[in-house]
């Protein structure tokens, strides 16, 4: 089916009124009504809002296409509008939108939505056409533009019969908020301008989403894994599967389309690695997998006992004491609740995860007791990292070991031998190897940092400093914030403190910037801007990513510098902080002066804001 079977000269509107989202929205839908495309005017926009909330479909270079399949369409159509002056749509880019395409489908349709918009995504990536729609004077020379480039457009998809360009994908990172969705937003909107169908799968904060079906991956052609913590792997066994970090996925999304249609990657064998050099670069990245997957499940634990610790401290420092004078049950309450127990789990869940993503579920146990023991031990973070990698070995043994077994008694291996040997080798190792040198490093690393005289404190803050700021969600970032959530096992609070004040610098920075310095940005810029203020107090580091990839070597040395000095000023006022997250929200939390670690972070922003001012270039007009 041709594009101008559906696109017709009463679905075309060739000037468009208002600059919001919401006029373009509005203007196309009463077309398309006018047109006697919909039976429910409201339905239809409803729906097309419900697709906006799960991602803008401003796919960039000035287009948007809005889409939607539901009962409230007719029958299918496209309606063409067309802006001048430009309307912010929320692109992916940041500019304005100026050509419209707003796909209407059935519910009983082919996916005829999604065919349209593969379709009208390759024509659009044609510079030429863009400017030929662009300066389109009338309904009949739009429908002239479209047919004569899809002509080509439909011998390439009858070329691309069998090709089987189609991609499956899946991102994750260890907090869930806000790397997950970004790569995921990068790598549909690359594959759009690219001709390519995708479904990427997030695993957020909040639960898988999109999750991929089992047709799905089969039909597809390879499947990209752009994640930094554990995701259930065995489903794409035979398949080429290209495994890399999620920040590749938000700056290289056309590098990873491009080598999964090659199927220039690794056929998954559910945990084989080959012995290639970019095998052992997935080994690599496969440690920092695990880890992050056990420090991405300690965190709930780590942030909710944390806070319940810092909201006891506020009836008094010593209130949760019985023989205290400031004695009172419910700050006893809210310590017993996240001190002796939510923190008491840091470790053994720390370790436990650790241990699943090594072996999938039979390390679980195995994991957690090494946990336990390494809690109760004195071994602590590092000892609890040391097991969960333990246990997860040690049951990757023990499969292959059992592997002989008659098939009769697979079932239990899961419930009985992996879990007994499992515990039992861990458990010994752990008590007799382990956990004593661990301890005895644990303790002297603990005593050194409390004891840190104020030349030492300056200079630990200024470096946690520069690696929050860094690659800001990447994997040094990633390495100074596990280093702080692991003194939190220790009982040593200064250096989270240090690293929350430095993470919540470079959004901070990046806001006050495009406020202060407006002739240096542009305006979708100052726009962009002011979502970093929310991210910035939120501790949400990531959203300075895409000013900082726009302009690195103007935009990082100016963060860092700023993150450096909120780290040192958080060091030298002795700040604690027993949350690892929060933002401005737990900064009246914190152990200390609390308006002096929120000057600091201040401070650092609005140091960094004027580096960027005076080093970036005046944009010209």
């Amino acid at each position: 089916m041709k594009i101008t079977q559906l696109l017709t000269k009463d679905t075309i509107l060739l000037s468009m009124s208002g600059t919001g989202k919401m006029d373009a929205i509005d203007g196309l839908v009463d077309q398309l009504d006018r047109a006697g495309k919909l039976n429910d005017r409201s339905s239809f926009k409803e729906a097309i809002l419900k697709r906006e909330e799960q991602s803008t479909t401003g796919i960039g270079d000035g287009i948007a296409i809005p889409h939607a399949k539901t009962g409230a369409v007719k029958e299918p159509a496209i309606a063409f509008g067309k802006s001048a002056a430009g309307v912010d749509y929320d692109s992916l880019d940041g500019q304005p939108a100026h050509l419209f395409f707003m796909i209407a489908a059935p519910e009983g349709a082919n996916n005829t939505h999604l065919e349209a918009l593969s379709r009208l995504s390759s024509i659009l990536m044609n510079e030429e056409a863009r400017k030929k729609l662009q300066n389109a004077a009338s309904a009949d020379e739009v429908v002239e533009i479209i047919d004569s480039y899809d002509e080509a457009g439909e011998e390439e998809d009858q070329n691309m019969e069998g090709s089987k360009r189609f991609i499956v994908a899946v991102t994750a990172c260890p907090t869930g908020i806000a790397h997950t969705y970004m790569a995921a937003d990068s790598l549909k909107a690359k594959a759009a301008e690219m001709g390519v169908d995708i479904k990427v799968e997030t695993n957020g904060s909040s639960g898988a989403k999109n999750v991929l079906t089992p047709e799905e991956i089969a039909n597809a052609t390879a499947v990209i894994v752009a994640a930094d913590t554990k995701v259930e792997m065995n489903r794409f066994s035979g398949k080429h599967v290209l495994e890399t970090a999620v920040a590749e996925g938000i700056r290289k999304p056309k590098e990873l389309i491009e080598k999964a249609l090659k199927q220039d990657v690794p056929v998954y064998q559910g945990g084989s690695k080959t012995d290639s050099s970019e095998g052992k670069k997935e080994q690599k990245a496969g440690i920092y997998k695990h880890l992050m997957n056990g420090v991405s499940n300690m965190l709930p634990f780590v942030v909710g006992g944390g806070i319940l610790i810092a909201i006891s401290f506020m009836f008094g420092y010593k209130a949760a004491d019985p023989n205290d004078p400031s004695y009172h049950p419910i700050a006893e309450a809210l310590m017993t609740i996240g001190g002796g127990n939510a923190f008491g789990l840091i470790v053994p869940i720390l370790a436990a995860f650790i241990a699943m993503s090594i072996a999938d579920r039979p390390g679980f146990a195995a994991g957690a007791v090494g946990g336990m023991l390494a809690a109760s031990g004195g071994a602590g973070f590092l000892g609890g990292i040391i097991a969960g990698f333990l246990a997860g070995y040690v049951v990757v043994g023990l499969k292959k070991v059992f592997a002989g077994l008659p098939a009769s008694l697979e079932g239990i291996k899961t419930i009985l031998l992996y879990p007994l040997f499992g515990i039992a080798i861990t458990g010994l190792l752990m008590l007799y190897v382990v956990n004593q040198p661990v301890g005895a490093l644990n303790t002297a690393i603990t005593e050194w940092l409390s004891d840190l005289g104020t030349g030492n404190a300056v200079l630990l803050g200024a470096v946690l400093g520069l690696m929050m700021a860094f690659d800001m969600g990447g994997p040094v970032n990633k390495s100074a914030y596990v280093f702080g959530t692991g003194l939190l096992a220790n009982g040593v609070y200064e250096p989270m403190a240090a690293i929350m004040a430095a993470g919540m610098v470079p959004p901070l920075a990046i806001a006050l910037a495009t406020t202060l310095f407006k002739n240096k940005f542009t305006k979708q810029e100052q726009d962009a801007g002011k979502a970093n203020y929310i991210m910035g107090f939120s501790f949400i580091t990531e959203g300075a990513i895409p000013f900082a990839a726009s302009d690195p070597l103007r935009v990082i040395p100016s963060i860092m510098a700023g993150s450096a000095i909120a780290g040192v000023i958080s060091m030298i006022a002795e700040i604690g902080l027993r949350a690892p997250h929060g933002g401005v929200f737990v900064v009246p939390l914190v152990d200390g002066p609390w308006a002096v670690y929120l000057a600091g972070i201040i401070a650092g922003a609005f140091v960094s804001a004027i580096l960027i001012g005076f080093l970036k270039k005046p944009i010209s007009k």
